[in-house]
């Protein structure tokens, strides 16, 4: 699902991954921290595999319930490109998108509902360890 992403002008300073929950938390220098799930930073790839090349070329990312991450991996200073579960390692996630992300959770996941629900797709529920 495409995003615009506005600069956010703050630094993360702590990325966690806490793979039993499939949580990637992470802590900015303005003191905000979030918790984002795996599924949901899966459905929001920024990788063009996902948002196509331009408006209008979206693919609705479906049945990531049970993905989490398994590496990740840092872009220069200003990004980190995770290794999902699935395969899928092409999404550059800014800094910026992150916040974006970790900010805007709840308009977002509950967006990505309504679009699963509009495309006759019905997320399963998952199991927790």
């Amino acid at each position: 699902m495409r995003l615009t992403v506005k600069p956010c002008n703050t630094w993360p300073t702590e990325i966690k991954l806490h793979q039993l929950s499939n949580i990637l938390e992470i802590s900015f220098d303005n003191g905000s921290d979030f918790q984002l799930p795996c599924e949901y930073m899966r459905v929001y790839t920024p990788s063009a595999e996902a948002v196509g090349h331009g408006p209008g070329q979206e693919v609705l990312q479906i049945n990531k319930e049970d993905v989490g991450i398994i590496e990740i991996k840092p872009i220069g200073n200003y990004a980190i490109c995770p290794v999902f579960s699935d395969g899928h390692d092409s999404g550059i996630y800014t800094w910026d998108l992150l916040y974006k992300l970790g900010a805007e959770y709840q308009d977002l996941w509950v967006n990505y509902l309504q679009e699963l629900e509009t495309a006759g797709h019905k997320r399963k529920e998952t199991l927790k360890n």
